[in-house]
């Protein structure tokens, strides 16, 4: 089997759990004895982008032609049996999927997010969750509210964009919803039951865990929806030290939040940006892995992560954390600081309990080898039913 991953890959700087999951996603194909064909494009790339380019980048969004272009190519040299699709935005454009049906190329998608409806792809904005977009044929919302980039100008080409390419998106022939509140998402967005399954991502098994370590770790981007401000609230209504330490690791605008907690407590501890290999000696030394987001976050590999090196989730009752926690891997709480203060004494006493759960779930339902399967059977059934006719 022959597939093309496309992928618009998000700025190195700025850590992206999407990234990571592509390239494992890839990996793990090719060892299943896929070919695989990467049609990637980098946001990094945008600054060294010639002058021509540069110029059509505003419509890129709806139609980025240099990437028809290379995708037509490829296509018709390759002719392969799916394209997968992940994240469009902003070099690829929705257009691809135009691209490939063109080329008689069926194409599935992976939902990482609620983009097909909001410019920012959160339903998260100014601090609280919002849908105001949702059931509009153009999300002036967005606009108003400035919700892609901070800008009405961007904002206004993300609506436009997802009005244009809501029959673009209507036409892809399978949806991989990675949790049921996604797949739930695409039903409302007017997506039929037989088009959508329900497939998490998976990571590579990094072997038997160590010991558990002591304390808390949180490591997320520091942005006001992945929730360390409701995590140092509830955090500071316990006496310092009792809880054990606390690790922050990641950067973002929150960050001065973090600096300030560490330097007024000496219980709280700021790593600052940590490479993978930092981020797993962090976790090593906690003893619980913290999932604090008060937006529906779709899939935080952070607690794939947690989970396949041993490590309990406490996690807030959001998006799809409880899809992936489920009753095993660790606690649940609603996104507020009183039911997070009361929880963190209850995790640090039961964290070595919890901790084989944990890794059990990630064998069981979050192992590459059980859901590289899955993601062949989808491939299997897609290409079975595509006669491969250009649309």
């Amino acid at each position: 089997m022959k597939v093309v991953v496309a992928h618009n890959r998000y700025r190195e700087a700025i850590p992206s759990g999407e990234n990571v999951i592509v390239d494992t996603e890839i990996a793990q194909l090719r060892a299943a004895g896929v070919e695989v064909l990467p049609f990637q494009r980098s946001s990094d790339s945008i600054g060294q982008l010639p002058a021509a380019q540069k110029v059509l980048l505003p419509l890129s969004p709806i139609y980025g032609r240099a990437a028809q272009q290379d995708l037509a190519r490829l296509l018709a040299a390759e002719r392969p049996d799916v394209v997968h699709l992940h994240n469009p935005y902003p070099l690829l454009s929705p257009w691809v999927i135009r691209t490939a049906h063109a080329h008689g190329v069926p194409v599935i998608q992976t939902v990482h997010n609620y983009r097909q409806v909001c410019s920012s792809g959160l339903y998260f904005r100014d601090g609280h969750n919002c849908q105001d977009c949702r059931g509009r044929l153009l999300g002036w919302p967005a606009v108003q509210h400035k919700c892609y980039r901070g800008s009405a100008a961007q904002s206004a080409l993300m609506a436009t964009t997802l009005a244009v390419h809501r029959p673009t998106w209507h036409s892809v022939d399978r949806f991989v919803a990675l949790t049921d509140r996604i797949a739930a998402h695409l039903r409302d967005y007017g997506i039929p039951e037989d088009r959508i399954v329900v497939k998490p991502n998976g990571l590579p098994d990094p072997g038997e865990p160590t010991a558990i370590g002591e304390g808390f770790l949180y490591a997320a981007r520091l942005s006001p929806e992945k929730g360390l401000a409701l995590l140092l609230d509830a955090w500071q209504r316990h006496p310092d030290g009792s809880l054990g330490p606390l690790r922050i690791a990641g950067d973002g605008e929150l960050r001065p939040l973090a600096e300030r907690a560490a330097a007024d407590r000496s219980d709280v501890t700021y790593l600052g940006v940590l490479d993978r290999a930092g981020v797993d000696e962090a976790r090593r030394a906690s003893a619980v892995v913290l999932a604090t987001s008060t937006w529906n976050d779709v899939l935080p590999t952070v607690i794939l992560e947690a989970m396949a090196n041993g490590r309990p989730v406490l996690g807030t009752a959001v998006g799809g954390i409880p899809y992936l926690v489920g009753d095993e891997a660790g606690w649940l709480v609603e996104p507020e600081p009183a039911a997070l203060a009361a929880a963190l004494p209850v995790a640090r006493d039961e964290a070595a309990a919890r901790a084989p759960s944990a890794r059990r779930r990630y064998l069981r339902d979050f192992h590459p080898d059980v859901l590289t399967e899955r993601l062949l059977e989808i491939y299997r059934g897609i290409t079975a039913n595509s006669d491969h006719t250009p649309r």
